[in-house]
């Protein structure tokens, strides 16, 4: 059986020092279930969210352009997760 060494959640946080953000295409449904505490959403929505390298969220906006510019706006460099 192959072993494969998993990176502390911790760590993630200090990938990219701070200047890599990742766009994620979800749902509201998907979005309400990662993130419990962020404020009211309307179901069945598309939205873009824009996480840090631990995965915690930064923004959600309507569209990836909205996503990609508010890290832009921030200093941050976007790679996209699927």
């Amino acid at each position: 059986m192959e072993r494969h060494n998993v990176m502390p959640n911790e760590a993630f946080a200090d990938l990219g020092g701070g200047k890599i953000a990742y766009v994620k295409a979800m749902t509201s449904e998907d979005f309400r279930a990662a993130f419990p505490n962020v404020g009211p959403l309307a179901p069945g929505l598309s939205l873009w969210a824009l996480l840090n390298a631990d995965g915690s969220p930064i923004m959600v906006a309507d569209s990836r352009e909205a996503a990609i510019q508010n890290a832009w706006e921030n200093d941050l460099s976007t790679v996209s997760l699927h």
